[in-house]
């Protein structure tokens, strides 16, 4: 099942079931008027959207409407909760190695998790905002799963039934603020703007084979400037799962229905900089800071510049036909102080 939120003027937008094609959309009417009130009540509405679902996919639905992305706001345009993991290693592995650092042996059994601002996320074709081209911003292309309500000290399998809907995200990152943040020693806060997410979420089951263990086996692909720049397996080298990431985040509190887990950046262990990216033959990149990590530890200092204004970023996932899954992020960076 496929679902996405309109904007409609309301804070919490419009919920409608998508077609698998992505080519038409049905309001819930009756069922859910927002994808949180489905979510609060899941077990009672989910038969009545996948009923919906099957009209609509069948031809058989009736207020049928084009889809189109542009009208989107994420699917959860604000949320009760927003964290967001670091499930790839290997990234972290190499901001390690690029200040001449170890990781910590927990690293690898323990994952590293923070909490998001969740109280207005960016529609997936509007701008990425920023005051200043200074503050390093930066992509994060990722997977996040939404959950349904989660008791405290789940096991990795309960965790596991407790995943609603799979999407991608634009985690974007503010790179240069990093640094002073996190010495204060308490986090990421001015660094992490609000993030985008895909026009559309799945249902686990709507992904077939690809959703396996609580991993998305396929290639993220993103696009910097129209040209590709990424396409890691998001299933491979991914050391935590969404069971694992979601059994973390609920290991000390319960998580309301609505709450949102990220992976971190996609990345996938690959040899070297002038063998990673896709012009070489490689599965490129995620987020610029890792092609900035891979010129550093090869040639001793980055190169490679942050997003300025004017820049467009793309993300998305195709199934094995070729097909989107979820339609595509597709921002422009732009300054905050000329927005209309």
């Amino acid at each position: 099942m496929k679902l996405a939120t309109l904007k409609n003027g309301k804070r919490d937008g419009q919920l409608v079931v998508v077609s698998r094609d992505l080519r038409n959309c049905a309001p819930a009417t009756g069922i859910a008027a927002t994808l949180q009130a489905a979510l609060d009540d899941w077990d009672a509405v989910k038969p009545a959207l996948e009923k919906l679902y099957a009209q609509l996919n069948d031809g058989a639905a009736r207020e049928v409407q084009p889809f189109d992305e542009a009208r989107c706001h994420s699917p959860l345009p604000r949320a009760y909760q927003w964290a967001d993991g670091s499930a790839y290693i290997n990234h972290v592995e190499l901001v390690r190695k690029a200040r001449n650092a170890e990781v910590p042996a927990s690293f690898y059994t323990d994952p590293l998790m923070y909490q998001g601002g969740s109280d207005s996320f960016v529609g997936p074709r509007d701008p990425v905002y920023a005051l200043s081209e200074d503050w390093g911003i930066d992509l994060e292309a990722e997977v996040a799963v939404i959950t349904g309500d989660v008791p405290m000290g789940v096991s990795d399998g309960q965790a596991a039934q407790a995943i609603r809907l799979v999407m991608l995200v634009n985690d974007v990152s503010l790179r240069n603020l990093i640094p002073n943040e996190l010495a204060k020693g308490f986090g990421f806060f001015n660094s992490k703007p609000a993030s985008a997410f895909s026009p559309v979420a799945v249902t686990p089951d709507e992904l077939g084979a690809a959703w396996q263990d609580s991993k998305l086996r396929l290639p993220l692909l993103v696009q910097l400037n129209g040209k590709p720049f990424g396409k890691p397996n998001a299933g491979e080298d991914m050391t935590f799962s969404f069971a694992q990431l979601v059994a973390h985040a609920a290991k000390t509190r319960e998580l309301a229905a609505g709450t949102i887990i990220g992976s971190g950046t996609v990345s996938n262990k690959q040899g070297s900089l002038h063998g990673s990216s896709i012009e070489n033959g490689g599965v490129g990149y995620c987020c610029l800071a890792e092609v900035r990590m891979y010129e550093t530890i090869e040639g001793g200092a980055p190169k490679t510049g942050f997003l300025r204004f004017g820049d467009t970023v793309r993300i998305e996932m195709q199934d094995a036909h070729g097909a989107s899954i979820f339609g595509a992020i597709d921002q422009k960076v732009r300054n905050y102080a000329e927005r209309a």
